[in-house]
């Protein structure tokens, strides 16, 4: 219950700091979504990754980065535009939505060639660090960042920092205690690295992004909502994957690759031929996210189907 209570005022005060602060300092809060809202629910699965990696565990490593973009766009995505259809963009979106798909293939083809090293890595962090500063100044430059009455936030910037870093505290650290032992108790009923961390460890690291998506979308700030699970997407591939592979190279694991990479590949690119039809994501795309998802979730904890498929 701490958890719980935790995350959901986490997510309250993230959305209302991100908001503040995309109004004191002139930019829409689609970038804040994708940039400080969006990084900053990422910290479980960054510190799930590499101590994955450190103890030698590539399946958790790997399968956490995987699963979590998975689980952000089929389920926190979906959930979200069932509460309230999430809209975006055109211009926006076709930068951030070219850098996801871009993204995602690069990881494909790391995944392809089995390893992700330091090389790679480092390419991944310089990438995020373009893509940040890129994103920034193309927003400011903007003419057309609206101060409507929903965006518009009466709270100073300091206050909106405040909020913003302490709901990020609150989703990261509720989060943690709702996951607990989860790895743990997936062990012990045999569960493969993998699968752990593309179900158990993926959906627990996913929390923050699914509280504050939520709580953006009751609020009405669908670009706060979109812009988060953008980012964090982004922020797996390029950010995790680059920290992760320089603190310790990493195997991809095989089943990873015969099947959950190119899963993961797929519903990025649904997300884009939903996004682009309407610029917006309506309950009854929501409802296909989440639909996807079960069956994404019924393929992992099912020994049948995943021997059927080559993956157990």
């Amino acid at each position: 219950m701490a958890g719980l209570a935790l995350l959901l005022a986490g997510g309250e005060g993230l959305v209302r700091g991100s908001v503040g602060v995309a109004t004191r300092i002139g930019v829409s809060p689609l970038v804040i979504g994708l940039t400080l809202v969006g990084f900053g629910t990422s910290p479980p699965e960054l510190v799930a990754s590499v101590q994955a990696a450190m103890i030698g565990a590539p399946g958790i490593a790997v399968g956490n980065i995987v699963g979590s973009n998975i689980a952000n766009i089929l389920l926190v995505l979906g959930v979200s535009a069932l509460i309230l259809p999430v809209v975006t963009t055109k211009e926006a979106f076709r930068r951030d939505g070219t850098v996801l798909m871009g993204a995602s293939l690069l990881l494909v083809a790391v995944a392809l060639v089995g390893t992700l090293n330091r090389l790679a890595g480092l390419v991944f962090l310089i990438l995020l660090a373009v893509y940040t500063v890129y994103t920034y100044r193309t927003e400011r430059n903007s003419t057309k960042i609206a101060a409507t009455e929903e965006t518009t936030s009466t709270d100073s910037l300091a206050v909106s920092l405040l909020l913003t870093v302490g709901g990020i505290a609150g989703v990261v650290f509720g989060a943690s205690l709702l996951v607990g032992s989860a790895v743990e108790i997936a062990q012990r009923f045999g569960m493969s690295e993998a699968v752990i961390g593309l179900t158990l460890v993926a959906v627990g690291t996913s929390l923050p992004e699914l509280v504050t998506s939520v709580m953006a979308a009751i609020r009405r700030h669908g670009d706060v909502a979109f812009g988060n699970i953008v980012g964090s997407n982004i922020f797996n591939i390029l950010g995790i994957a680059g920290v992760t592979a320089l603190v310790s190279p990493i195997d991809i694991p095989p089943e990873v690759v015969i099947f959950d990479i190119w899963a993961m590949l797929a519903t990025a690119l649904l997300l884009v031929v939903f996004a682009v039809t309407g610029w917006r994501i309506t309950r009854g795309e929501g409802a296909v996210f989440v639909f996807g998802y079960c069956l994404y979730l019924a393929v992992q904890l099912s020994p049948a189907l995943r021997q059927s498929m080559g993956l157990a």
